[in-house]
């Protein structure tokens, strides 16, 4: 298990003597999907999903495609074929190791980096479950060093992203010019369960299959480590802030019938998360010093669209704080775990930051519990570099 602490420790306001040696500088990120995608009205026919609530949420503008490992089509029913509960291992093997790898070869190469300068990889996923983890199943397709510090986070749903990058900005902050990657890979198709039922028919209408890598470097200044550009961010700190009473909002139980687990989302889920969002930013805010007026960026989890408007509202932002959230969620529904670093990579992408600009990240999930990260762009403003 991974202690979850926070970088910059728990005083009123930021210490610089509590840091390590080096900063963490986001260097690259990067995201892959299956080749296949699909309508929402062409995911309600493959799974025949008609219930009344379900095609609803099908019609929804929130979401207009989603990527998607869906087995073949019967061409007598013209739904996809039903699969066994012991085909969706294999299903989870294969899907992460064909779009993770694709997400990690593109970080790495948009860091002119390779497999073997990476000393510590991190993987994250709650849809799948191997012994050994994903972390060694790419170790030893991708041709990582011998070294190499992996971990994998399982099993910790949406909110997990930013739960691994946490401990990897601690290890970089204790290792100058050290290379750390972060790799999120959900095949949230090999979690279905098709019934007839609302629970399962919510679930199938809002998760895509997806993959995101990040990776990060340990800047230290006087040539150790790349220097951050005048538009790179640096993690400065995480907040944490969980939601006990409210353990059994996002779950899996196991489906005896089906043989399989299947996730639960309540409801009021998205009220919860708006009621309570704003404590543990403005927790993160105030102990850097600022407030909500300063942050310029905004990357939050792409949790649907009454998430998405819950939380703009507890926060106070605009649709042009939420845009990049919007069309993650428009072009490939929720991809759990590494919805949040492909927002990031359109955020990058569109070139609109600038030296001294601060962003936010904002993920939530199971347990429950929000999680965030303070960014600020550009080479840090410290005498110690």
């Amino acid at each position: 298990m991974i202690r979850h602490e926070h970088v910059l420790g728990h005083g009123d306001a930021r210490d610089p003597d509590s840091l390590g040696d080096a900063t963490a500088v986001i260097a690259s990120v990067a995201s892959a999907f299956p080749d296949r995608s699909y309508s929402q009205a062409e995911v309600g026919a493959l799974l025949g999903l008609e219930n009344r609530v379900v095609q609803k949420l099908l019609r929804s503008p929130h979401i207009q495609r989603r990527h998607l490992y869906l087995p073949e089509q019967d061409p007598t029913t013209g739904r996809a074929r039903s699969e066994a509960p012991a085909e969706l291992p294999a299903k989870f093997r294969e899907g992460a190791l064909e779009i993770g790898s694709r997400a990690i070869r593109d970080a790495l190469d948009a860091a002119s980096l390779s497999p073997t300068d990476v000393d510590y990889l991190l993987c994250v996923t709650s849809s799948g479950f191997m012994v050994p983890g994903l972390s060694s199943l790419f170790s030893r397709e991708l041709g990582f060093k011998r070294s190499l510090v992996r971990a994998d986070v399982v099993g910790m749903g949406c909110n997990a992203g930013l739960n691994g990058l946490n401990p990897l900005v601690q290890w970089l902050q204790n290792h100058p010019g050290g290379v750390a990657l972060l790799v999120c890979c959900e095949i949230n198709s090999a979690i279905y369960v098709v019934d007839e039922t609302p629970r399962t028919g919510i679930v199938n209408s809002l998760f895509g299959d997806g993959a995101a890598a990040v990776v990060l470097t340990g800047y230290h200044g006087n040539g150790t480590g790349p220097a951050p550009s005048p538009r790179t961010p640096r993690v400065v700190d995480f907040e944490s802030f969980c939601i006990p009473e409210q353990w059994e909002a996002m779950r899996f139980d196991w489906n005896a019938t089906a043989g399989k687990w299947s996730f639960y989302v309540d409801r009021d889920t998205p009220y919860v998360i708006g009621f309570n969002i704003r404590e543990p930013v403005e927790a993160l805010l105030k102990r850097n010093r600022l407030d909500l007026s300063a942050v310029r960026h905004w990357i939050v989890h792409t949790g649907g669209g009454l998430v998405i408007d819950s939380v703009r509202r507890g926060l106070g932002l605009d649709e042009h704080d939420v845009r990049h959230t919007r069309s993650v969620l428009h072009d490939y529904g929720n991809i759990s775990s590494g919805s949040f670093l492909v927002s990031l990579q359109r955020l990058l992408e569109e070139g609109c930051a600038s030296p001294g600009d601060r962003g936010v990240m904002v993920t939530m999930g199971p347990g429950a519990q929000i999680e965030t990260a303070l960014l600020e762009f550009g080479p840090p403003n410290d005498d110690r570099y």
